[in-house]
């Protein structure tokens, strides 16, 4: 079965920090894009950072960049997001997805991913 699962939520302080993980399993493709999206109560899912796994290059959101890092470890397809000086404008639900087209460009566009992860919950304290 070709799936995304999310790990690493939960609560943290203003200024501190989380890592989420994103495990792919059943993937058979060699290239592929893994992004990072996060949902806020009554807003719109947002784009916020992506990895190619053949080229490793990353992208950020301007609201996360400087503070936020993707990282991958390809051979055992898990993904990344650091996240460090985080602040209660980061309370959200975060998931993950994987984008399977050949794409030269980044893309934070949610039309552009085709399987997503269940979501884990990111609650940043004042």
């Amino acid at each position: 079965e070709v799936q995304l699962v999310e790990s690493g939520g939960g609560l943290a302080q203003a200024g501190g920090s989380l890592r989420l993980s994103c495990a792919a399993s059943g993937f058979t493709f060699d290239e592929y894009h893994i992004g990072w999206f996060r949902q806020a109560p009554g807003k719109e899912r947002e784009g916020i950072s992506q990895i190619s796994s053949k080229w490793g290059q990353p992208y950020y959101a301007d609201s996360v960049k400087g503070r936020f890092t993707i990282s991958s470890d390809t051979a055992k397809k898990t993904f990344y997001l650091h996240m460090n000086s985080q602040t209660p404008d980061d309370t959200a639900v975060y998931s993950c997805a994987a984008d399977f087209t050949s794409r030269r460009s980044a893309s934070l566009s949610v039309n552009d991913y085709a399987l997503w992860g269940q979501g884990t919950q990111v609650t940043v304290s004042p």
